[in-house]
């Protein structure tokens, strides 16, 4: 292999790392939003006849509202660590872990059926305000009543595989950012390249190809050059 293909494969290899953190640190968060939406739990409530019976599904973000608000801060110290070089990259990437702490530390408390009941009341609340049906059990709307309101609600956890898959995500935004801490002076920098105008406009304008051939490069030493007849581009 030639000196050539080794130096592009190494300038290559650190904008392939930071591609890779960056998709591990959206992956992360993204699992995250996306496993907050799923049920957890529902609220199975049984009515005397005539009054419909209904189950209420209650989602991630009503129950770990802080893991979803922590999933977009890390969307956000993603973009911070493409916008920020050594020191701030690293600090960035150091705020990114921790950001994926909380989710984990926030998914991993203990969520307890009166947590549920309160969230499944918040949500029949919200559904009856707005007018839009709710869970259903057989052809049964859960907006047609109005559940926990009077009879007992039998809660029923169903975030068994939703709260692991929001760990995992933790994780990977926990990686991502310790990779970023740890890897901040070799990562490029994706924002260099609005710095070389500046770098060459420290240089000097540059002189016309046309004028190279003068002597001094000015127009003083062309029109001298005229004025006695000669050639001012050294030509025949």
């Amino acid at each position: 292999m030639t000196a050539g293909g080794l130096s592009g494969s190494t300038s290559r290899q650190p904008r392939r790392e930071l591609l890779l953190v960056l998709l591990l640190g959206a992956a992360g968060a993204g699992l995250v939003l996306l496993v907050m939406r799923q049920g957890w739990a529902r609220v199975e409530t049984a009515a005397p006849r005539p009054l419909p019976a209904s189950v209420v599904t209650v989602p991630g973000q009503a129950l770990v509202p802080a893991a979803s608000a922590l999933a977009l801060a890390a969307l956000a110290g993603l973009a911070a660590v493409l916008a920020t070089r050594r020191t701030l990259r690293r600090i960035a990437g150091v705020l990114l872990a921790g950001f994926g702490a909380g989710i984990g530390a926030a998914v991993v408390a203990g969520i307890s059926a009166a947590d549920v009941l309160a969230a499944a009341s918040v949500t029949v609340g919200a559904q009856n305000g707005s007018g839009s049906a709710g869970s259903t059990t057989g052809s049964t709307a859960a907006g047609a009543g109005t559940p926990l309101s009077g009879f007992p609600g039998h809660v029923v956890f169903v975030g068994f595989p939703w709260r692991g898959a929001a760990v995992a995500g933790a994780f990977a935004v926990i990686a991502a950012g310790a990779l970023v801490a740890w890897r901040a002076d070799r990562l490029p920098v994706m924002s260099s390249r609005f710095d070389r105008p500046a770098r060459t406009a420290a240089r000097g304008p540059a002189v016309p190809a046309a004028d190279r051939g003068y002597r001094g490069g000015d127009s003083a030493s062309l029109w001298e050059s005229l004025s006695r007849g000669e050639d001012p581009t050294g030509g025949d």
